[in-house]
């Protein structure tokens, strides 16, 4: 007999939602093969049958939220019977967090200095982090997870709350917008699952973190011909612009460190490496794919493990180590034609370059002359509680000049 279980897919994931099965009961399944889809905080994976035999006592339906390594159903072989202790009763999907946000929420009072013999709040890494960060004792949020665990969209719901309870500045109070209903002719799309998670974390993202934004344009004459010499060298492989922008990077994040720094509880947390997250486009919405440790690697090695995380990524096998720990991110539009855009940070991160097209421009040179070059205009996005409008013109200067002299690169 084997048991199917809730997985667990990062060191940060306590809980995750039964997408839909693959496989019915009474199916025959083959070890190794996919039979049910699972939901973690940053993907849909599938997971695979320990063991060959039939598909037997499924115990959680789709949809329902669930700890991780608990038994979702067994692979039973012939004269192998279900565990004595299967209910055969499935779990029932967790209420929608729409209706936890809407749920009246007691006002904020001061919270009660903690004694040693007090019961530990039951809660999970990331809602004590956001927690934290907004200075919100965890004894006032109700939980909805499993065992009344406080989960993120817990804290993200008090916090709401508690801003619509705020005295409004104005003399009269402030009403909140009324949600308009669809009209008969208009057809009405539920979210997927990835897109719950981008709306959910953008909003957290730019409510929460003080953006300011810098622009710069660089030359990419250089930079485009070295791109050129090295994929007519070795066709096997091809070195992308976004590859460029990526090494660029990781040096001038070695040079400036703080821009790879996190806010966290007041205090920065500097990472022991450099992690580059690059934004890519799915059929499914946004994913970001993490390459961790840049700052030792080469550029064709960035180029070849960012051809496979990208690819991975729009086949949806991206895993949750390859999506999460991210310390700066790239979001390249350039290949729509788009010259200029701003960008939400992508938290850890504490700054998101924003990448636009490569243009040929006319160019007033020294002696005046006019002169056609490849230019691209980037502009980051920085927290300002880690970085400082000098700190970051700084690194975008530095990331011209190795850009521009692209063989600092190599």
């Amino acid at each position: 007999m084997h048991t199917i279980i809730m997985p667990k897919m990062g060191d940060a994931m306590e809980e995750g939602t039964l997408v839909r099965w693959l496989k019915q009961e009474g199916d025959s399944v083959r070890e190794g093969e996919p039979i049910a889809e699972i939901a973690t905080d940053k993907a849909t994976i599938e997971i695979e049958a320990p063991g060959a035999g039939v598909l037997k006592g499924i115990r959680v339906q789709e949809g329902a939220v669930v700890p991780v390594n608990t038994p979702l159903a067994y692979i039973l072989q012939e004269g192998e019977s279900l565990p004595s202790s299967t209910d055969g009763k499935p779990a029932e999907p967790s209420a929608p967090a729409a209706a936890v946000a809407s749920a009246p929420t007691p006002a904020p009072t001061p919270a009660p200095a903690p004694s040693n013999g007090e019961t530990r709040v039951l809660a999970s890494p990331l809602a004590r982090k956001i927690a934290a960060e907004h200075g919100i004792d965890l004894a006032q949020v109700k939980g909805t997870g499993p065992k009344g665990r406080i989960v993120e969209r817990d804290v993200l719901a008090f916090i709401e709350s508690h801003k619509a309870a705020a005295p409004a500045v104005a003399p009269t109070p402030a009403v909140a917008p009324t949600p308009i209903a669809a009209a008969p002719e208009e057809r009405v799309e539920s979210l997927n699952r990835l897109r719950q998670i981008t709306a959910q974390r953008t909003t957290e993202a730019h409510q929460a973190i003080p953006h300011f934004y810098l622009t710069m344009e660089i030359d990419m004459e250089n930079a485009l011909a070295l791109r050129q010499q090295l994929n007519q060298m070795d066709e096997t492989l091809r070195v992308s612009v976004n590859d460029l922008i990526v090494k660029a990077c990781a040096v001038a994040l070695e040079k400036h460190p703080v821009i790879n720094a996190r806010y966290h509880n007041g205090q920065l947390v500097h990472p022991s490496g450099i992690h580059i997250g690059v934004a890519v486009a799915t059929e499914q919405g946004l994913l970001v794919a993490v390459l961790k440790h840049c700052e030792g690697k080469s550029l064709r090695r960035i180029a070849q493990e960012s051809q496979t995380l990208i690819q991975k990524a729009r086949d949806g096998k991206l895993l949750p180590d390859e999506m999460t720990g991210n310390t700066f991110t790239v979001s390249n539009l350039g290949m729509f034609g788009i010259e200029q855009f701003t960008a939400i940070i992508n938290p850890p991160a504490s700054a998101i370059l924003a990448v636009g097209a490569t243009k040929r421009v006319p160019v007033v040179d020294e002696d005046g002359s006019i002169t056609p070059r490849a230019r691209m205009k980037v502009t980051m996005s920085c927290d300002h509680r880690v970085i400082d409008g000098a700190v970051g013109a700084q690194f975008l200067q530095t990331l011209k000049q190795v850009l521009e002299n692209p063989l600092l690169m190599l």
